[in-house]
Parts: C-alpha cells; sequence; structure tokens
C-alpha cells in the first residue's frame, strides 16, 4: 500500500519545484539515474512513446509523483524501495 500523500506534502513540493521547474526537473533526473535508475528510464520511455504530447511534461509529473510518494513514505516510516 503506497503512503498518504498530505496537502502539507504536495504544498512542500510544489513550492519547491515551481521556484525553477526546469532545475528542479534536471535535478530528479539526476537524482533518479543514481537512486532508482529503472523508475527513470520508465519515465522517459513513456514520455517518448507519444509523439503529441510533452515529453518534459510528463516527466515532470512522474518525477513530482515519485518525491511525493518517497517524502509521504519516510514521514510514515515505510521503505518503499521504489
Amino acid at each position: 500500500m503506497l503512503p498518504i500523500i498530505t496537502e502539507e506534502i504536495s504544498s512542500e513540493i510544489f513550492s519547491e519545484v515551481f521556484q525553477d521547474v526546469q532545475a528542479w526537473r534536471k535535478n530528479m533526473v539526476q537524482y533518479l539515474k543514481e537512486e532508482n535508475p529503472e523508475v527513470n528510464t520508465a519515465i522517459l520511455e513513456v514520455a517518448k512513446y507519444d509523439e503529441g504530447i510533452d515529453l518534459k511534461a510528463v516527466a515532470l509529473g512522474a518525477y513530482l509523483s515519485y518525491r511525493m510518494i518517497e517524502i509521504a513514505a519516510e514521514n510514515e516510516g515505510l521503505d518503499l524501495d521504489i
């Protein structure tokens, strides 16, 4: 079961991300390459799959979700191995 993402967690991440969206996304790419390369590869593959969608927007949404789940798990003391 996934941890609960609270309004506080989402607000914290959104304020962090929206300071500089491009830099945050690039940092998450690097972070996930080291932390969980399989997830990073999956995000990029899905984002490239359909030419009609914006690669950066898809990746940003996936990275946002990953980070919110990661923080929620830490707050609940869970080890999700994500």
